[in-house]
């Protein structure tokens, strides 16, 4: 897969060197930048898939740069760094940052490191999606649980008949028993008369 990468140093040389690696492994750079403020103007435009960035630049720095984007986009940083001291990798962690690389990278080190950056944001992006499903699961049966409810009350139904109910009109009119569930708490009136016509 061709992923999209923004490379930010300060060093137009360290920029060319990337650029050249990346190019020849058959990674896209749709943008090099010279400090963390113009990564950050730039990738909300672009939308990168990874970000490979120097923490010691002028006007902004890595880590810094890092938690602005992580805050509006997700996108994979790779942070760049001639150290390696605790305090670092500390702020790294704290910046979202996927993984960093002590220089001097060597293509040895890079390739490895993009594609296990790649990998582990397909990973969080599947379980975000999961999440999101089941939230929307979770909320469609909060809706479906009310809605029996309503039908219990107005009804004189057990749970279980209720629910019968809701499901056998969701199927003879071929609309989904969440729309169902919707319909009734939104139009209390409905379970008395429009349903009932339509039973």
């Amino acid at each position: 897969m061709t992923y999209k990468i923004m490379v930010v140093d300060d060093d137009p040389i360290t920029r060319m060197d990337l650029r050249e690696m990346l190019k020849d492994e058959g990674y896209q750079v749709v943008k090099e930048c010279k400090n963390g403020e113009e990564a950050v103007q730039q990738c909300l435009a672009l939308k990168p898939d990874l970000i490979i960035m120097d923490v010691k630049m002028p006007i902004l720095n890595g880590i810094k740069a890092a938690k602005v984007i992580r805050k509006k986009l997700d996108t994979a940083i790779l942070l760049l760094t001639a150290y390696s001291q605790r305090e670092l990798i500390e702020d790294a962690k704290e910046s979202g940052v996927t993984a960093y690389l002590v220089k001097p990278v060597t293509e040895l080190d890079l390739i490895p490191a993009i594609e296990i950056a790649m990998s582990q944001k397909q990973q969080f992006e599947c379980l975000s999606r999961d999440l999101q499903f089941l939230k929307k699961k979770l909320e469609e049966r909060q809706l479906i649980e009310k809605a029996k409810g309503k039908i219990m009350e107005s009804r004189v139904m057990t749970e279980e008949q209720s629910y019968q109910w809701m499901r056998k009109y969701s199927m003879k009119n071929r609309i989904a028993l969440v729309t169902v569930a919707k319909f009734i708490l939104q139009q209390p009136g409905a379970i008395g008369d429009v349903f009932l016509v339509r039973e």
